[in-house]
């Protein structure tokens, strides 16, 4: 039973596993709260909105993302994460959506920080933030830049993915406007600033999210079970050595930019004329390009 569990999780891109684990902590609280009635474990990972707090618990900046206040909460974030992140994984790698996921969770959270701290209405108001709308927002909004034409029907309406990315952000000023979940309502425009911002500069050539994922690969090196094997003393032989391992380095190579420069056509292509413009061989070309990275 275990093993199928940890097959299926593998078998899961990297959107599906976000929302598995969001659903699984989810559940855990509950259960833990409701049956066994021990502490709500939330309060050690929320975002407060006081700095000396924050301080004493930094990793919250990011764990408030894995928390929702209730089922409603959840259901919406994890739906717009399943619809917008296979969009974007049909585009991009894991990594980019990592990038772009947490960049937004964490510009996010520095935005409810720094409201709660500098707009007069909140200064002597307690609150503290949890969620991954920030997250989604910001994987939202960075799809939206970057498929403007692209449309999409909501309901009876068929949208432009811009104009959908102008419809939220103009509901979440309305409610804030409105005083209507003032710290939730930070945090979604921190995560959209940085979806908009990433991909922006992402079509100009700038990908200003790979410093923050060299961080996060160091991060991940020290958790992880395989250790480099010691240097062993290797003696050359006599014998010329065969051109054929060259020969077969280079043809990979080739194989590789080829794949890389019809990828780059196709999404420049995506960027003037919409999703909707590519032929079948082409989307099914970049949904398999996904996958293979």
């Amino acid at each position: 039973m275990n093993g199928d569990l940890k097959y299926q999780y593998a078998r899961l891109n990297i959107a599906e596993k976000l929302i598995a684990i969001n659903v699984v902590i989810f559940l855990l609280n509950l259960i833990l709260v409701n049956l066994f009635r021990l502490p709500n474990i939330v309060n050690w990972f929320n975002l407060p909105e006081n700095i000396g707090d924050f301080i004493l618990q930094p990793w919250s900046i990011v764990t408030y993302s894995f928390f929702h206040s209730g089922f409603g909460h959840i259901f919406w974030n994890m739906l717009m994460l399943y619809f917008f992140g296979r969009t974007f994984l049909n585009l991009f790698d894991a990594k980019k959506f990592l990038n772009v996921y947490f960049l937004g969770v964490i510009v996010g959270g520095f935005l409810f920080m720094i409201g709660y701290n500098t707009i007069p209405a909140l200064l002597n108001q307690n609150g503290v933030l949890i969620g991954a709308s920030a997250g989604v927002t910001a994987i939202l909004i960075y799809v939206c830049t970057y498929l403007p034409n692209q449309t999409v029907r909501l309901l009876i309406i068929d949208l432009k993915l811009w104009h959908l990315g102008v419809i939220i952000v103009v509901l979440d000023l309305l409610r804030l406007s409105n005083g209507q979940n003032v710290g939730g309502m930070l945090s979604h425009l921190g995560g959209a600033a940085l979806g908009y911002f990433y991909a922006k500069q992402l079509m100009n050539g700038k990908d200003i999210g790979a410093g923050f994922g060299r961080f996060m690969d160091s991060i991940a090196n020290l958790f992880r079970k395989d250790k480099k094997a010691p240097m062993k003393t290797v003696y050359k032989s006599a014998k010329p050595k065969s051109t054929t391992i060259g020969s077969t380095t280079a043809n990979v190579d080739r194989k590789k930019a080829d794949k890389q420069r019809k990828i780059d056509a196709i999404l420049d292509k995506i960027s003037k004329s919409g999703y909707e413009s590519l032929s079948k061989e082409e989307k099914d070309f970049l949904f398999i390009a996904g996958k293979e990275d």
